[in-house]
């Protein structure tokens, strides 16, 4: 990654000052990788970056110390503090030039990431944490994140690779449109291209009797407006960027799954066009979380977006 151009989108900062990146820190090798991948994007937005620990066990009241018949340094606060200084200096290895900050902080998980979200630029949080289930495909924390982070949040899952587009689910929803910006900002941060890519398949529910009036060709044409008006602002606002728009007829889950396969990001709204009302998180978003072969971002369309001059 290179460091952002100066019309990055800068979600949470003041002054002109892009947010921190944001990580949470749980112990677990899953959560490491996410510090890892969060050090990283710090540098390409020239952030600091704040590791913390959701520190839940003084809610539960119980002794924080080590008990009288176990070693020093046993305690739960203790245990706490080594696993925040272990993803401290995770990060601090990974990117030597990044400013690393690190703090315990008292609450459960999705409390304190959601609250501390407020102030940053993005949220990297694991797919899975400690304590997950055999087979269990995503932890609550990334879902609840995903539904009420306060800007971008990232879910490092699948593999991660250098290469490959950035991949941009388009379906012309509020919550697409702020997809389109973010994505355009990534690949030019990446050095990578993109591809926006927007699924549609014919209409035909009850109800709904648009292609024995417009015909196939009819709803396919409407649905390429869809796509090119999606990406003009964006592909003037950052016109270094190389992108290839694609409408493919079929599911957008099922098509979205198969190109990340090849991509190294895929961003996706958090709802898509038609989704019920009131629903926090679509079934394409979802489908990413738990399914897509790399590291997914996801968006909401209520998330004010930047003055575009930071």
């Amino acid at each position: 990654m290179t460091e952002r151009s100066a019309h990055t989108p800068d979600e949470g900062g003041h002054g002109g000052a892009p947010g921190p990146v944001l990580v949470g820190a749980d112990g677990s090798e899953s959560a490491l990788r996410a510090v890892e991948t969060a050090a990283r994007e710090a540098r390409a937005r020239g952030t600091r970056l704040d590791v913390v620990h959701a520190f839940m066990w003084p809610l539960l009241r119980v002794p924080l110390g080590p008990s009288p018949y176990a070693p020093p340094g046993s305690g739960f606060r203790e245990q706490a503090q080594q696993i925040l200084d272990t993803a401290v200096a995770r990060a601090r290895a990974c990117e030597p030039d990044v400013e690393v900050a690190g703090e315990i902080i008292e609450g459960e998980p999705l409390t304190v990431l959601a609250t501390r979200s407020r102030s940053a630029s993005l949220v990297v949080v694991a797919s899975r944490g400690v304590g997950a289930f055999t087979g269990l495909l995503l932890g609550s924390v990334a879902v609840h994140l995903a539904a009420h982070a306060a800007c971008p949040v990232l879910v490092v899952r699948g593999r991660e690779q250098p290469t490959g587009p950035v991949l941009l689910a388009v379906d012309g929803s509020a919550d697409s449109d702020a997809a389109v910006a973010f994505a355009f900002a990534e690949a030019e941060a990446r050095g990578a291209g993109l591809l926006a890519v927007h699924a549609w398949l014919p209409r035909t529910g009850l109800g709904d009797l648009a292609p024995f009036f417009q015909g196939e060709e009819a709803i396919r044409d409407e649905e390429q407006r869809v796509l090119d008006k999606a990406l003009t602002a964006a592909a003037a606002r950052w016109p270094g960027v190389s992108f290839e728009r694609r409408l493919v007829r079929g599911r957008t889950r099922e098509v979205l799954l198969a190109e990340s396969a090849e991509a190294q990001l895929v961003v996706v709204g958090a709802r898509g066009r038609g989704g019920f009302a009131g629903l926090l998180l679509g079934s394409v978003s979802q489908a990413m979380l738990h399914h897509a072969q790399c590291p997914v971002v996801v968006l909401r369309g209520e998330l004010a977006e930047p003055d575009a001059t930071h």
